[in-house]
């Protein structure tokens, strides 16, 4: 079991913590490049080249979020079988798992590539910026295969406890998307040409990586014959894999009209709602990262049918959350202006930023619980109630911005935020609930239940003597 971690036996608190503070420098590593992407070509650019790099947010969470979410699926049903300790369940689910992954992959790119034009223009893309969207666009798509190389390798890493590879691949990739960066742009001149290529070349670095972790584990060693085995779960990957990649692209659907409305008012618009959303990923990190930690956690000891571990991870990782929100919700109603002058120029640009950070910032608690609750909905094999939340998210930002953005202006893009979090928050709440309740009293019979209660008597019962 070398380079893995079993998450069915120790003590929660320090075992959630030790896998969760490498995933949150990963994830944030991954939001600081993110973010000086942003920023070099916020300023070393313009405004108008942040808001087309801005603009393609929406699309590639729709495309990239659609394929993380099918990763996550198949990670799940691994991490199921590591807890089971099912070894030749493990190396068929993950053998299956690549098989889909590469089929995903060429397909993805072809409709990326085929129907990028025309979602631009269905999204009322400025024509100011719809050349460098285009440029960035299609760079960015041709490297689906990365992207997706990455995301796949690192979620079953993740399955299998192991968060410190991911940090050490994204460290590698950051420095040099940084360095990449700002070559490109300030002495090849390449514009947001650069920017894209930066992102696919360190992202196929990052993946190089923790595929070499990978063919080290012994475990995971596998054949031909496990490839052909693997072929007969696709049925059972895509049921789990579906519903989350669903739930991404269903989210992103409603980013997306949120975002069509932003474009249909201008550049300014867009701009200010661009490095908001920069903001506002980077900030949900650790509740994100929770998030991450809690689908892992509760996959292994779902397999392994410890429900008493399960809700002990839960407690760890909501008070993350909420230790995230009174951190960072607090800098974004505090300090709103001071955060738009990191990615911004134009004085009305800075201004419909000042507007949405203080709202977001009170409200983010609500997104920071979903990640977790709705991870542990996940984690335990059912993706369904969070692809239905996914839905109602979508409804929820777009209803919204629909009755709100002519009358409250830009502030309608974070209500729109706002109302969805807390809808697609009380849908898991009780989803969650209601799943752990069910499935601890399916596996948790009443001879379990009285052999426990016996064990504890002669325990009593020798202690006396």
């Amino acid at each position: 079991m070398k380079a893995t971690v079993d998450f069915t036996a120790g003590r929660t608190t320090g075992q959630v913590l030790r896998f969760f503070f490498p995933l949150l420098m990963t994830n944030l590593l991954q939001q600081l490049y993110n973010f000086a992407d942003s920023a070099i070509v916020g300023k070393g650019l313009g405004d108008d080249a942040l808001a087309a790099v801005g603009n393609m947010s929406s699309l590639c969470f729709l495309i990239i979020g659609f394929s993380m979410g099918l990763s996550n699926g198949f990670s799940i049903l691994i991490a199921h079988s590591f807890g089971e300790k099912d070894i030749k369940k493990l190396r068929r689910t993950l053998a299956g798992s690549i098989s889909l992954a590469v089929i995903i992959c060429s397909v993805l790119t072809l409709l990326s590539l085929t129907f990028l034009s025309t979602i631009l223009r269905v999204m009322n893309t400025d024509e100011s910026i719809i050349g460098d969207s285009l440029s960035y666009g299609y760079i960015l798509f041709g490297g689906l295969c990365a992207t997706i190389l990455y995301n796949m390798s690192a979620g079953i890493l993740r399955s299998l406890g192991d968060s410190k590879t991911p940090l050490k691949a994204i460290i590698i990739s950051s420095v040099l998307n940084v360095g990449m960066n700002s070559l490109f742009i300030f002495v090849f001149g390449w514009g947001v040409i650069g920017a894209a290529v930066a992102t696919v070349i360190s992202q196929l670095i990052s993946g190089a990586v923790c595929v070499n972790k990978l063919r080290k584990i012994e475990i995971l060693a596998l054949s031909r014959e496990d490839f052909h085995e693997g072929r007969k779960l696709f049925g059972t990957l895509l049921r789990n894999g579906i519903p989350m990649a669903c739930m991404n692209s269903i989210t992103a659907a409603g980013c997306m009209a949120v975002q069509s409305f932003v474009n249909g008012l201008g550049v300014a618009f867009t701009s200010a709602y661009s490095a908001c959303s920069k903001f506002l990923n980077m900030f949900m990190q650790p509740a994100a990262t929770a998030g991450i930690t809690m689908s892992a956690y509760t996959s292994q000891n779902y397999g392994a049918k410890r429900f008493d571990r399960i809700k002990s991870g839960l407690r760890v990782c909501l008070t993350i959350a909420l230790v995230s929100y009174a951190l960072f919700g607090s800098v974004m109603v505090i300090f709103p202006r001071q955060l738009a002058l990191m990615l911004l120029n134009g004085e009305e640009q800075i201004g419909y930023a000042v507007q949405f950070l203080p709202m977001c910032g009170t409200m983010i608690f609500a997104v920071d619980m979903l990640f977790v609750i709705r991870s542990g909905v996940q984690g335990m094999g059912f993706p369904f109630v969070p692809m239905l939340s996914g839905i109602a998210e979508m409804l929820l930002r777009t209803l919204t911005i629909v009755f709100l953005i002519e009358s409250v202006g830009f502030k309608a893009t974070a209500l729109a935020e706002i109302m969805a979090w807390v809808g697609a928050l009380l849908i898991n709440a009780g989803a969650f609930i209601t799943v752990f309740i069910r499935e601890r009293r399916k596996y948790e019979k009443p001879e379990d239940l009285s052999a426990g209660y016996g064990k504890a008597v002669k325990q009593c019962v020798h202690a006396g003597r």
